[in-house]
């Protein structure tokens, strides 16, 4: 019997009011259940709001550097069960285990970071334009934030939004992919240990249809943030317009490696494999274009291709495998279609792009890694997000012609470019629309303490990560000390001697 999970709702662990439960499986073998999840729906985010308003009371005013405090503790505890978190995360969702121990301890710098900000959560000040007068300003929370976050990067992407809304002062409600419900079950129970309140952390599984919807349609929420899909984000931005509630919207990529012709080859293809392949292709910040300046193309091109058809595919806890499964049946076939429609449009497949079922793989949902060359700009399978491990390449004759590239495809959210001339590799971060450029490494890496973000359809100008995702969780309230001991009438009382 496989086991069963609640809701964390007001400091409780409680089942769904429908009673009503889902199954979580594991991608690497289809046959094994993870446990049994809640599926919630509008009353249970109304029972979580409730709590969250309450606790929002006391909570928003609690020292910052008290909230800090707690959010520190959070870190230590998730040092000490990194590894148990590691390989529950192999189980669930399918990344590799390296890959799934550098998942969690990205919310373990993000845990230090916030406890670090604690102590730094700075307004300004100004000069009035006026005598006697001071210009101040405060950051203040907003209320009960609604985040809704993907299954993906199912520890780090809850703690991104998470930690943030906390320091701030709101309370939360997190409503995690259906896909990884156990993750944020394990994050939430670290920080109910932590010493969390009861209210100010709440937990809803269920589906985004009822779920989702609910928590964008509460007048009470006041702010949202969404990981996901363009299309989606869309019609988060579109609800969350209708009553003006604040949305923080991080959507999707197609991003790009150029490689020119003066580039170190061998590191060059390292980037690539692990930008394009790593966690199986599935990051919004994945490698899914190689642009190739047509001098070292035929080169690299051999090297990649026998590293791909090299790498070792099997279950995501064996330390030696290289390649996990993506998520789910439906993602697969998702993938499978885009390498069909790859060979349709005209593009060579030089390798893989089909499922991979030996062995201990039979049960899953593993696939062979599809590297195409003989891409055109403008073909689908250039243009739109695969989420998976394939990858297209491209040959290009000029630098300008690869930004050219780079940026003809309606997402901006990450990119790279290898080369060894310092102007070129300056013209590209000034050329290159999109919120991250790495130079010679591969466009996947962030770091907590810096802006993570796109531009264009990746999102709506907002940017998780470092001192700007404060921004989305809180308000700026300005404040005017007058002790002049008098009226004085602004602009009106300012007078220009002549």
């Amino acid at each position: 019997m496989a086991e069963r999970f609640k809701n964390y709702i007001g400091g409780k662990w409680v089942d769904a009011r429908s009673k009503e439960t889902f199954e979580s499986r594991m991608p690497a073998d289809w046959n094994n259940v993870v446990g049994l999840f809640p599926k919630s729906n509008k009353d249970d985010i109304d029972d979580a709001v409730k709590a969250a308003k309450e606790a929002f009371k006391e909570w928003k005013r609690v020292p910052v550097a008290k909230r800090g405090e707690l959010l520190g503790r959070v870190g230590d505890l998730m040092v000490k069960r990194k590894e148990e978190v590691a390989l529950l995360m192999t189980q669930e969702m399918g990344k590799v285990i390296k890959e799934a121990r550098g998942d969690t301890q990205e919310g373990i710098d993000t845990a230090y970071y916030a406890f670090g900000e604690g102590r730094r959560f700075f307004g300004k000040t100004s000069p009035s334009e006026l005598q006697n007068k001071v210009a101040i300003t405060f950051l203040r929370p907003i209320g009960v934030a609604g985040l809704i976050s993907p299954w993906n990067f199912p520890i780090a992407i809850p703690t991104w939004k998470m930690f943030p809304a906390l320091l701030a002062g709101n309370t939360v409600i997190l409503k995690p992919a259906s896909d990884t419900p156990a993750l944020a079950t394990k994050l939430v129970e670290i920080m109910a240990e932590a010493g969390f309140p009861a209210g100010v952390v709440n937990l809803v599984h269920g589906p985004g249809s009822a779920v989702g919807n609910a928590i964008l349609e509460h007048k009470d929420i006041g702010v949202v943030s969404f990981t996901g899909s363009s299309e989606v984000g869309r019609h988060i931005g579109s609800v969350c317009g209708k009553t003006l509630k604040r949305v923080s919207l991080e959507l999707g990529g197609k991003n790009a490696q150029i490689v020119l012709d003066d580039a170190d080859i061998d590191l060059a293809v390292e980037g690539v494999l692990f930008g394009a392949f790593g966690t199986a292709g599935q990051r919004c910040t994945a490698t899914s274009r190689l642009i190739l300046q047509e001098g070292i193309h035929d080169r690299l091109v051999e090297k990649l291709v026998k590293r791909a058809e090299d790498m070792k595919i099997g279950k995501p806890w064996d330390e030696s495998v290289d390649l996990g499964p993506v998520i789910n049946e439906s993602s697969m076939n998702k993938i499978l279609e885009y390498v069909e429609i790859g060979k349709k449009e005209g593009a060579k497949l030089m390798c893989g792009g089909y499922r991979y079922t030996e062995g201990a793989c039979k049960d899953g949902w593993f696939l062979k890694p599809a590297v195409f060359t003989e891409v055109k700009q403008g073909m689908r399978i250039e243009q739109e997000e695969i989420f998976g491990p394939v990858l297209s390449v491209v040959k290009v004759k000029t630098f300008e012609e690869a930004v050219e590239v780079l940026n003809g495809v309606e997402y901006g959210l990450s990119s790279s470019i290898y080369t060894k001339d310092v102007n070129l590799a300056f013209r590209a971060i000034e050329d290159i629309d999109t919120g991250i450029t790495y130079v010679n490494g591969p466009t996947i890496g962030a770091e907590c303490h810096m802006p993570f973000g796109g531009t264009k359809n990746t999102g709506n100008g907002h940017r998780e990560g470092g001192w700007t995702v404060y921004e989305i969780f809180t308000e700026q309230k300005t404040v005017y000390i007058d002790y002049s001991g008098k009226l004085q009438k602004a602009q009106i009382d300012v007078s220009i001697e002549k």
